[in-house]
């Protein structure tokens, strides 16, 4: 896209800024009612997470297969299962109104269930065998790309970015507006909502799920309604759209070879998908 382009995405930005501004009904539920990121078009989907996972199962089952586990599952259970871990946070934090009633900083623990494999256990003869089938798979998907220099080019950008992101002074004021709001209401001045979703003081387990105590889930409800009332995630949102732009422009061809490798990655799933799905 031309520098052009990204212009009008950040405009675009602003101007649903303005649209959504005091007195509108318009509300930020999830982080997709904010649009689009200009570096979102070099990142890693959840589209090509279901694909890529779907291709990596048929090729460790192939190869599986090729060392004499021939039934072995697509969708196969460690011998011993692991803790499972569901993130829910947003990159601007909560947004849901009734998640934060229900939850606080925390989530349902039905959806970490949900995420479990669902094929059979593997056997600790087929574990052994495993991991190396699963490097392979790994191999073959990324073949042909310079994964040390290429690969999600705009993930290794990212901190950097945010780093940028967190000093705009635009941002910068509306989390102050956004703090006194919530201090206003009772509870802690925390400095911006990641603070205020990783306090220590709800007492995340192994899973990172929280306790949803009385406290937390009050605190939670503070925070989303200050954001809602003081559109907090949508000047968070333009900040980072103008320093991803930015940055884009100034690694112009690094972000078109991580571009490049990522449609050579989607390539070779479509194959693998093809051939074996």
């Amino acid at each position: 896209m031309t520098m052009r382009g990204w212009r009008l995405s950040v405009v675009a930005v602003l101007t649903a800024i303005c649209v959504s501004g005091p007195g509108s009904t318009e509300i930020i539920r999830t982080a997709s009612d904010l649009g689009p990121l200009p570096a979102d078009r070099y990142g890693y989907t959840p589209q090509d997470y279901q694909r890529s996972q779907r291709a990596s199962a048929l090729l460790v089952r192939q190869c599986m297969a090729e060392r004499g586990h021939p039934d072995f599952p697509l969708d196969p259970r460690y011998p011993s299962d692991p803790i499972a871990v569901t993130a829910v946070s947003t990159d601007y934090g909560d947004l849901d109104l009734a998640a934060a009633r229900r939850w606080g900083y925390g989530w349902d623990p039905a959806k970490s269930l949900a995420h479990r494999p669902k094929g059979r256990r593997m056997t600790n003869a087929e574990y052994v065998d495993f991991p190396a089938c699963n490097a392979e798979a790994s191999r073959r998907l990324l073949r042909g790309i310079d994964v040390k220099r290429d690969w999600l080019y705009a993930n290794t950008r990212a901190v950097e970015v945010d780093r940028a992101v967190r000093q705009d002074p635009r941002l910068r004021a509306a989390w102050d507006v956004w703090s006194h709001c919530v201090a206003e209401q009772g509870f802690t001045s925390y400095p911006d909502p990641v603070a205020a979703y990783s306090d220590s003081a709800w007492q995340r387990g192994s899973d990172g799920n929280t306790g949803h105590t009385q406290r937390e889930r009050a605190t939670a409800v503070a925070d989303v309604t200050c954001k809602q009332r003081h559109h907090t995630a949508e000047v968070w949102h333009a900040a980072r759209a103008r320093q991803q732009a930015l940055d884009i422009t100034r690694h112009r061809d690094r972000y078109t070879a991580g571009l490049k490798a990522l449609g050579a990655y989607r390539a070779t799933v479509a194959e693998v998908l093809r051939k074996l799905g």
